[in-house]
Order: C-alpha cells, then structure tokens, then sequence
C-alpha cells in the first residue's frame, strides 16, 4: 500500500507542475459554465421545473457539471498507458513488482486529486459570484465526497478498459471518439439527465456514464437523499467495471508478446 501511496502522490506532483496550463483550462471551463448556464437560464424559463428542478438548480448544474469535467475527465483520456501499450513499453509496466491496474488506479487518483484542487473550485466560485447558486447544507458535503470519490472509480473503470483495448486495436481513436461521445452524452454534460424523455432518460440513468456526474451533482443539489441507493448504484458499476478491468489485463498478459533479449 506504501507503493500505491507513493505513486499516488508523485502523479499529483507531476500534474501540479504544469500550473498555467491548469489554470487556463480552468478558465476555459468556467467561461463554458456561463454560456451554457445562459443556455439552461432560457429553457428553464420557458419550462419552469423541467425535470424536477427550478432555475437556480439548473444553473448550479451548470458550474457543477464544468467542474467535474477534468477529476471525471468525461473528455477521456488521462492514462499514459494507451501510448505506452502501442510503443510497447507497457512490457516494462509488467514486469514491475506491482499490479498493472493497481498502479495506473493510484496515478490516477493522485491527478483526480489534483484536479479538483485546480479545475473543481473556480468555475463554482466564479458562478457563485453572479448567480445565486444551491449550495448544499453542511451535511451535504461528506455525502457529496463520497459520491464524488466513487464516481473516480467508475471513471477510471471505464478509461481502463478503452486503454486496454490497444492491445487488440492499435489505433484506439475510434474506440476513444466512441468513448467520449457516450461520456459526454450520458453523464449529463450536455444537459441534466433529468430532461431526457421517457425510456431514454430511465436507462440513461441506469448506465455507468450517469455516475460521473448527474448523481453527484443530485447529492450536491439535494435531489437525492437516499444515500444507500446512490452509493449502491455507483458502487456496482465501479466493481464491475474494475473487475471486468481484471480479466481484460490478464488477457492482454497472454496477448503480449515481446520480441528481443
């Protein structure tokens, strides 16, 4: 455990070097939040209470969701390991005295920790300071944590399993546009989950994409108080896609093959 602590807080070092490039994604985010909180401002006065919430909901939603983007990194990405299983170097990975999923699962938790250091606070303080946003009672926050914490494991789940992919598709871009498209669909980005009609918006909060942030941002905006339910929903997809993580790494172990001395 002392290893993956180790790693763990060398990857937040690593990503807390390149400061002006964090803050000028942080900005571009936050400039993001107010043009698309504009965008939510006008349908929700034209449907007031769209999907359950009111305007200061859905502006919260708004600054939320852009906060959350880098941690859940719902753009994709954020694993050195796709380059490094097409360059070949993920033989060295292997034979490392560490679990391959292990490590790149503390890497990335020490850049999620990064980022919501860097890119999680500005675009809400900023929202903050113009609009009236919902914050949550105090209460709130550790129940907001933990579901943050577990939408972490899903997301890493998920990029895991597009990174491993590489084994078999040398060239992952069509598997990452893919990837990207449902993140950026699914977990609410684009607009809260809760205005999908019908059928779609039941199994679009069935799928593990709605775990990155539509159900934290409903902790966070007090829509979901059933705290067993939220963490069971997440806590599943997060085992299950971890486990499904386990079984592809092994396969891939077969897959590999390395020419040389």
């Amino acid at each position: 455990m002392r290893l993956y602590a180790w790693i763990a807080a060398y990857a937040f070092r690593r990503h807390s070097t390149y400061r002006i490039a964090a803050f000028s994604a942080t900005f571009t985010n936050t400039v993001f939040g107010f043009m698309r909180a504009g965008v939510l401002i006008a349908l929700w006065h034209a449907r007031p209470s769209l999907g359950g919430y009111d305007v200061s909901d859905a502006i919260t939603f708004s600054f939320l969701s852009q906060a959350m983007i880098e941690p859940m990194r719902i753009f994709g990405g954020g694993l050195d390991l796709t380059e490094r299983i097409r360059t070949g170097d993920v033989a060295v990975d292997l034979h490392r005295p560490a679990d391959l999923q292990g490590w790149w699962l503390a890497d990335d938790i020490g850049r999620t920790a990064f980022a919501l250091v860097s890119r999680g606070t500005l675009p809400l303080l900023a929202g903050w300071l113009v609009f009236p946003l919902r914050w949550p009672a105090p209460a709130t926050w550790a129940a907001f944590a933990g579901a943050v914490l577990l939408a972490m494991l899903v997301s890493f789940g998920l990029r895991y399993l597009t990174s491993l992919v590489v084994f078999w598709v040398h060239d992952d871009r069509g598997v990452s546009g893919i990837s990207m498209i449902t993140s950026l669909f699914f977990s609410g980005l684009i607009v809260p989950l809760v205005v999908f009609p019908g059928r779609l918006g039941a199994v679009a909060h069935l799928l593990p994409w709605a775990a990155l942030i539509q159900v934290p941002a409903d902790v966070f905006l007090g829509k979901r108080t059933d705290l067993l339910d939220v963490y069971a929903f997440q806590a599943a997809w997060a085992a299950a896609l971890l486990v499904a993580g386990r079984l592809l790494t092994s396969a891939a172990r077969r897959k590999l093959v390395v020419n040389g001395g």
